[in-house]
């Protein structure tokens, strides 16, 4: 089959023929219809994040299920489906408690196991792991929700405890910091968006920030931040991980307010130092968000195929295979404002997200 894949940190993926996955006993073969260009991945090929090589990124896609294994039970094949890209072990403390987004057994897409920039993708444990996709929610939307849209849902629902007329301080307007914008405006959330980049800044106001600040001055940044919200955000999201990212969010706190790390903290930057003196005087809640696990996942499409949550808009440019590596290189010099999604079957594949799809 085909898959990008790159053989050595730092030397640029390229499009290989690999033999196809073979179908776990408990697991299945999906077809990859559409799978996410992601910064974390960006980091394992950089060798922030060690992984096996040569290796095949990707971990955010969706598909059609076309081997089943013999002991799977809930699936078959044609089954329309997307997964987290933590997959569990199903068995342990955590997995049985809801929790598998830590399992200490996991596997993982484009890290631990090969990757979605594929044609094929293998998903262990499936009647576990496995998410079952609404009709009404297509494959390119499917594929935004993996990794950037699924944490920033649970780190905002679950950790930050985000409430209507609350102040929201999302740093980073990537994909997983738009994502954020969204989710929190959903909620009722009044949203502040700070990022270096002009084209970032105006999609996250078009997707509901009630102000968006420029990142370079960071003591002017904070400054308004106080002044704007009467004291301080009630939430702060570091969505790049970046070290200065991480210490705005939590400047920009009021007392008891709560700082969420989405972003990835590697290499160096994961000794990074926070101004823990303002934690402990102030009583700030500081959370870790990995993901989220495959029980939580229908709640959150059930706000998707209703239109409540739009993750399409999102979607900035629809590419092929054979345009990924380039576009993987890229993220090094910017997160973008949006997903990419990469359609291994072809654009076309995808009905009306053509890779000509540009949100604006």
């Amino acid at each position: 089959m085909k898959a990008l894949q790159y053989d050595a940190y730092g030397v640029p993926p390229r499009l290989v023929q690999i033999e196809e996955p073979t179908c776990p006993a408990d697991g299945v073969l999906v077809r990859v219809e559409a799978t996410g260009l992601c910064r974390s991945d960006w980091h394992s090929w950089q060798g922030h994040d060690p992984v096996e090589l040569p290796q095949v990124p990707g971990h955010e896609y969706a598909g059609v299920v076309v081997a089943v294994g013999p002991t799977v039970r809930r699936w078959q094949v044609g089954d329309r489906v997307t997964a987290p890209f933590v997959l569990g072990c199903g068995a342990c403390d955590y997995c049985l408690a809801g929790e598998a987004q830590v399992c200490p057994d996991q596997r993982q897409p484009g890290f631990t196991d090969q990757g979605s920039f594929a044609e094929l993708v293998a998903v262990p444990v499936a009647d576990f792991n496995l998410v079952r996709l609404p009709n009404a929610v297509d494959f390119a939307t499917a594929a935004s929700l993996g990794c950037r849209f699924a944490t920033a849902y649970r780190a905002l629902r679950v950790h930050a405890r985000v409430a209507a007329g609350q102040w929201v301080v999302v740093v980073g307007c990537g994909g997983v910091g738009l994502s954020a914008v969204m989710i929190a405006t959903t909620l009722g959330a009044r949203v502040i968006a700070i990022d270096l980049s002009a084209a970032a800044l105006q999609r996250a106001g078009e997707l509901g920030a009630e102000v968006v600040l420029d990142a370079a001055d960071d003591a002017a940044v904070r400054a308004e931040v106080i002044a704007i919200t009467g004291g301080g955000a009630h939430v702060g999201i570091d969505a790049i991980g970046h070290p200065k990212a991480a210490r705005t969010s939590i400047h920009c706190l009021r007392r008891r307010g709560r700082h969420v790390q989405i972003g990835l903290l590697l290499g160096e930057a994961a000794l990074t130092a926070l101004p823990m003196d303002r934690v402990i005087a102030l009583e700030l809640e500081v959370y870790g968000s990995h993901g989220m696990a495959a029980a939580d996942y229908p709640g959150m499409l059930e706000l998707v195929a209703s239109g409540e949550l739009r993750p399409d808009l999102l979607v900035s440019r629809v590419i092929g295979l054979a345009d990924a590596g380039d576009a993987f290189v890229a993220m090094g010099e910017s997160a973008g404002a949006g997903i990419t999604i990469v359609a291994p079957c072809g654009p076309a594949a995808l009905g009306s997200w053509g890779p000509e799809v540009l949100r604006s």
